[in-house]
């Protein structure tokens, strides 16, 4: 798939400039970006699923009652 982005010069001159620092090229730069977001977007989900799962049921259990638990 091909993506077209219209950018600003002063925003395009520090995306090269930026990718070019780090040693990739753009295409990687920006997908990386958005694969990032994507992933923090799906991580802080998680985190609310999980900090309501925590407020219905504040048990909370010691790194030793999970190996046990866990047979470790």
């Amino acid at each position: 798939m091909t993506v077209s982005v219209r950018l600003n010069e002063k925003d395009g001159k520090l995306i090269k400039e930026y990718a070019k620092m780090n040693n990739i090229s753009l295409s990687d730069l920006i997908r990386n970006a958005i694969m990032e977001k994507i992933d923090n977007e799906y991580d802080l989900q998680y985190y609310y699923e999980a900090m309501e799962q925590y407020r219905q049921n504040p048990k909370t259990y010691t790194l030793k009652e999970v190996k046990k638990e866990m047979g470790f």
